[in-house]
């Protein structure tokens, strides 16, 4: 059941991804330059409310000194390759490994 709910959430990380690099793509051609948007600017965009509660709950429950080197770089970073990394380490959480002498084994 934990590995179903690794593999969803890895797969709806991926259809975000996709939509972060799509709308980054459509950017680019308008403007003819490269376009890569901050996962906090689309955090943002997509729930203001969400991205306060996340940061006020870092900064008063965990460390402070955790918001600022760690939270700030990650924020900073493009959307499309923070939400892909997410979507792969989700869906190495989930994954299932074969069987080391293989499939016909007793």
């Amino acid at each position: 059941m934990v590995r179903f709910v690794f593999r969803l959430l890895s797969l709806i990380t991926l259809a975000m991804a996709i939509m972060a690099a799509t709308l980054d793509a459509i950017q680019s051609v308008a403007a003819s330059e490269p376009v890569l948007t901050p996962l906090a600017v689309a955090w943002t965009a997509a729930s203001p409310q969400s991205i306060a509660f996340v940061a006020d709950t870092i900064m008063n429950r965990l460390s402070p000194a955790l918001w600022d080197p760690v939270t700030l770089w990650v924020l900073s970073q493009p959307a499309a390759v923070v939400l892909l990394a997410l979507s792969l380490l989700f869906w190495m959480a989930g994954y299932k490994r074969q069987p080391f002498a293989g499939r016909f084994t007793a």
